[in-house]
């Protein structure tokens, strides 16, 4: 029997670093391993954009057409455009033993949650709100009023944390990114994936 991949579910507030962590993991992590889950869109493909690396483009029909057979784990209509996340696509790539991240919202989480109770979720924090006002800031480009609205958007989306399994503040980054090795490492030596992997030596030490 196939050992089935874990579907990871990853939030924070904007300027937590949670893109940057998501990232760096998987540049410490061979393909077969780890993937980052690719979302529907039916946005405009931008230059430098793949189908099927970045987004998968689809027509606005076709994605309504997803929508109304249930096919989405999640799906959000952001201004004119809609995203969303496959649920076949999410399963392919979880029946080949490899482990999913996927970067989204609370409320995208809820959803899933609801569709996929198996999920691990894990929520990224800032050390501070100091911290995160100097990140929203760092991109330099944004008014007041702007950075204003990021930061209570920021304090609403961390009211959610306690819906999590995990929690890790991204104080030092390398620290940050060995806790998210860590819960990976924890969630593979789980007894029901062990016991699939290690069946025969289990089998063979058992045996009178």
């Amino acid at each position: 029997m196939m050992i089935q991949g874990t579907l990871y579910i990853v939030s924070a507030p904007s300027g937590a670093g949670k893109s940057s962590l998501i990232q760096a993991l998987l540049k410490t992590q061979p393909l077969y391993d780890t993937q980052v889950s690719i979302s529907h869109t039916t946005r405009a493909m931008r230059p430098g954009e793949t189908h099927g690396q970045h987004y998968f483009f689809v027509p606005v029909a076709e994605f309504e057409r997803m929508i109304a057979e249930d096919a989405f784990l999640e799906y959000a209509r952001v201004f004119d455009n809609y995203y969303g996340t496959s649920r076949d696509a999410i399963q392919q790539v979880l029946a080949t033993g490899v482990d999913v991240f996927l970067d989204i919202d609370w409320q995208g989480a809820q959803q899933i949650r609801a569709k996929m109770p198996d999920a691990r979720s894990i929520f990224i924090l800032p050390p501070s709100k100091e911290e995160l006002d100097r990140r929203l800031r760092g991109r330099g480009q944004d008014s007041e009023e702007v950075i204003a609205r990021r930061m209570a958007q920021a304090v609403a989306e961390m009211t959610h944390f306690a819906e999590y399994d995990y929690l890790i503040v991204n104080d030092d980054f390398n620290t940050a990114l060995l806790d998210l090795k860590t819960i990976i490492r924890a969630e593979r030596l789980r007894l029901e994936r062990q016991k699939l992997r290690h069946d025969a030596l289990i089998s063979k030490l058992l045996a009178d």
